[in-house]
């Protein structure tokens, strides 16, 4: 067996530098994702540390938003990472010159995306009583309009991602899943929208999912049902899912134009 090669080794790290240096997306990549947590754990400590008399319902508070926002990033990764499926193994084209329409297309994906958020979601609900003696049926009725609240935007975001990566190739993939935590300290998941600053509050309503997560803590802290809450998170949803279902359907309708179906896989 031939000695290691420092020259071998320093070589292939080289070729790694240079393909990080050439693309700017990398190199974003490498400061979002522990910028996007300093932002969200700098929103948490400063909103627990400045009311501490929700910190014996913490648990809850935590527990509650970590297992809601899994039903919004499941809902909006089953959707897109099954469409991304049939890019990576070359079968959409094959999918849409038979009978089957676009529209049916996005059904279909909705369908899947409920089922392995129901599937992943369900198993973490049900292990959180044993493990911390939390049930987030407790929640009640309320629950069952978050849940389809966060599926909605879940799903519009997911077709919004599965379009842009339609138009523009496989290399936009990671933006499925940047895409969503860019969202979360918008979301007041663990804070409430007011422990924004002031700028950022009329971003953070303009979101479905602001709405749920206050309504969830009205629930909680004080055990209130914010019906108005619910309501403008579902006219919100509307919207975006309507805008999301568009642009899916216009994105298929242009690639079919400019023939690029065959080429989706790259």
């Amino acid at each position: 067996m031939s000695a290691i090669s420092l020259h071998r080794i320093g070589a292939l790290a080289l070729r790694y530098l240079y393909l990080l240096r050439s693309s700017r997306v990398r190199i974003i990549e490498l400061a979002y994702w522990p910028t996007v947590q300093m932002i969200l754990w700098g929103f948490i400590t400063q909103y627990l540390s400045s009311h501490s008399d929700v910190l014996n319902q913490a648990v809850g508070l935590l527990l509650s938003g970590v297992l809601l926002w899994d039903v919004l990033f499941r809902s909006q990764l089953g959707l897109s990472v099954v469409f991304f499926e049939e890019l990576h193994a070359r079968n959409l084209a094959q999918l849409l010159i038979s009978p089957l329409r676009p529209i049916e297309l996005i059904i279909a994906l909705i369908s899947i995306s409920l089922v392995r958020t129901l599937l992943g979601v369900g198993i973490a609900v049900l292990l959180a009583v044993p493990f911390y003696g939390f049930n987030l049926f407790s929640l009640g009725l309320p629950l069952a309009g978050f849940f389809v609240n966060l599926l909605m935007m879940g799903w519009a975001i997911g077709l919004l991602v599965s379009a842009l990566v339609l138009r523009y190739g496989m290399g936009a993939e990671s933006i499925a899943w940047a895409a969503i935590f860019a969202l979360a300290p918008l979301c007041g998941i663990y804070y409430p929208v007011a422990t924004l600053p002031g700028w950022l509050q009329p971003l953070s309503w303009l979101l479905p999912a602001s709405y749920v997560f206050e309504g969830m803590r009205a629930v909680l802290l004080d055990h209130v049902f914010r019906l108005d809450y619910l309501i403008y998170s579902l006219l919100l949803n509307t919207v975006y899912l309507g805008l999301g279902v568009s642009v899916f359907l216009a994105t298929i309708h242009n690639a079919r134009e400019r023939g690029s179906l065959l080429q989706s896989g790259e």
